[in-house]
């Protein structure tokens, strides 16, 4: 299995600029001009001009590789650009991300031990959020299971649930090889099999997730590959 790397530290500015085809493509240009890594860029909305000017939209971009300053003076002169404003990257606000994904009351429990073993953590200085969904039926929950991979920050799979297997077995085995581990809870189907760790409880599920992914625990999920407890 690959293993993602670490989160880098990154710079993040929000911008607005005139809705232009080419307006992206500049900005991504200068980045990298400065030597910079554009490593997400989400769009904010879309502002309508009440002049003759061209409507422009608001954009957020999180840059590796460039200190603040560094960035601003990269992006200060660009064609279009209207405002500019630094603010803080998703990575230092909400930081690693635990996803759950299943039945509704499982997930709820997950959450519970989940959200209670990152508080503990967040207050010994790690940044840990916690995010579910409550899904029925194979291709939804096998669609959401390979959507992970491309969640921002997302470093932990958790499938909650009774029975799970065919599509959704075969999307967490996708998702493992992108380097995000799974823990599943105990349950019936062919899903538990695919899964770094099984674990019976749902509540142990979540605190051992959050556990698996902080910096300040100590657990190594690579020694608890394949054991079901």
């Amino acid at each position: 299995m690959t293993r993602r790397p670490a989160l880098h530290p990154v710079v993040a500015v929000r911008l607005v600029l005139d809705d232009l085809p080419a307006a992206v493509v500049g900005l991504a240009d200068r980045v990298a001009s400065a030597g910079g890594l554009l490593r997400t860029l989400s769009t904010v909305g879309r502002l309508e001009s009440r002049d003759e000017l061209p409507a422009r939209t608001e954009l957020e971009i999180e840059v590796e590789g460039l200190d603040e300053e560094a960035l601003i003076r990269a992006i200060h002169d660009l064609p279009g650009l209207r405002a500019k404003r630094l603010t803080k990257s998703l990575d230092r606000i909400f930081g690693k991300r635990v996803i759950v994904i299943g039945g509704g009351a499982q997930v709820g429990q997950v959450a519970l031990g989940a959200i209670s073993e990152a508080d503990r953590h967040n207050l010994r200085g790690e940044r840990i959020s916690v995010d579910t969904i409550t899904l029925v039926g194979e291709s939804a929950i096998a669609a959401a299971v390979r959507a992970v991979a491309d969640l921002p920050r997302a470093r932990l799979l958790v499938l909650a649930g009774s029975i799970m297997g065919g599509e959704i077995t075969v999307a967490a085995r996708e998702l493992r090889e992108t380097g995000i581990p799974i823990i599943a809870l105990r349950m019936a189907g062919s899903l538990p099999r695919e899964a770094d760790l099984v674990v019976s409880d749902p509540v142990q599920a979540g605190v051992m997730a959050v556990m698996a992914i902080a910096d300040t625990a100590v657990f190594d999920l690579e020694r608890q590959r394949g054991r079901s407890y």
